[in-house]
């Protein structure tokens, strides 16, 4: 019977690419230290380096303060649209004595 494939969690993957980059430990000490194969720990390294420039890039910490306003603008107009819609369910329901 084949075994199932392992899923792993993205902070995982940082922890095992981190470990990798610092260069302490040789990538086959790592793989084994984690459980996961040796190519697997130099993709997630490889990834890890090539998505470095992206979180000092222009905007990345704007974007995300900017996305929660814009939520929470939506949230708010959907709770002034719920008060609403009570009110008048409210009012029509004592209109026909409920």
């Amino acid at each position: 019977m084949k075994a199932k494939r392992r899923r792993h969690d993205p902070e995982f993957k940082a922890r095992v690419a981190l470990e990798a980059l610092k260069g302490i430990k040789t990538i086959q000490l790592i793989a084994k230290d984690f459980d996961v194969h040796p190519v697997q720990v130099s993709e997630w390294k490889k990834v890890m380096v090539d998505g470095v420039p992206s979180v000092f890039g222009p905007g990345s910490g704007k974007a995300g303060a900017e996305d929660f306003e814009r939520e929470r603008t939506q949230l708010h107009a959907k709770i002034g649209q719920q008060a609403v819609d009570l009110d008048w369910l409210a009012k029509k329901s004592k209109q026909l004595g409920l």
